[in-house]
């Protein structure tokens, strides 16, 4: 990396991992901040744009999902490492708007080897990504499930019934603007629920203790 490093924004909804990355970017010379969740996040952006956005994919209130793809409209200029433990190796899991992929569990090592890799891009302002995430509203009072679609073209906002999304990259036209918009569909993350990710059962590599 050269000598001046880049800026690093980390947006994680576990504290003490979240601490760690902080403690470890620092110590590497970077200047790091930090944010809890997607809405934090964005609000640290509009503050400072950093150079480099680390965020895991699976946060309460506004998933990752959601905010890499409003930064990629956004800030487009922003490099961006997606991190999760839902999905294993190095590729970007499909539908998700990152340059690069970290899977947690792994050592320090292929985190910072992500981050030294990461291309120049030039993207130019409006650039959207083929996919929007969004989260589960619930069912209309005929029973149907629906979501709630913001157009990324006119911002209009309008209901969308959906069947089947496991797994799935949905469609919709935009009733307003008729834009053909792809989605797909976060599971809302709820306080008492259960950790969605286990620590790893055996050491991986040089695989650090405070990751899982």
């Amino acid at each position: 990396m050269p000598d001046l490093k880049a800026s690093v924004l980390i947006v994680e909804d576990e504290e003490f991992l979240r601490t760690s990355l902080v403690q470890i970017f620092t110590v590497l010379g970077h200047r790091v901040r930090c944010a809890s969740d997607g809405l934090a996040g964005l609000i640290e952006m509009r503050r400072e744009i950093p150079e480099i956005l680390l965020s895991d994919l699976n946060m309460p209130g506004m998933s990752g999902f959601e905010l890499l793809s409003v930064v990629r409209r956004r800030f487009p200029a922003i490099r961006v490492i997606a991190m999760s433990g839902a999905f294993s190796g190095t590729v970007v899991p499909y539908g998700v708007t990152a340059d690069a992929f970290y899977e947690k569990g792994r050592s320090v090592a292929v985190l910072l080897k992500a981050i030294e890799s990461l291309p120049f891009i030039n993207r130019q302002c409006g650039e959207a990504p083929e996919v929007i995430w969004i989260q589960r509203n619930g069912h209309d009072i005929k029973g149907a499930e629906f979501v709630t679609i913001t157009c990324p073209d006119c911002f209009r906002v309008f209901p969308h019934t959906i069947s089947e999304t496991t797994g799935l990259i949905l469609g919709a036209s935009c009733i307003f603007c008729h834009r053909m918009i792809q989605f797909g569909v976060v599971e809302p993350l709820h306080a008492a629920s259960p950790p969605l990710f286990q620590p790893a059962p055996r050491q991986r590599g040089n695989c650090q203790p405070w990751i899982r």
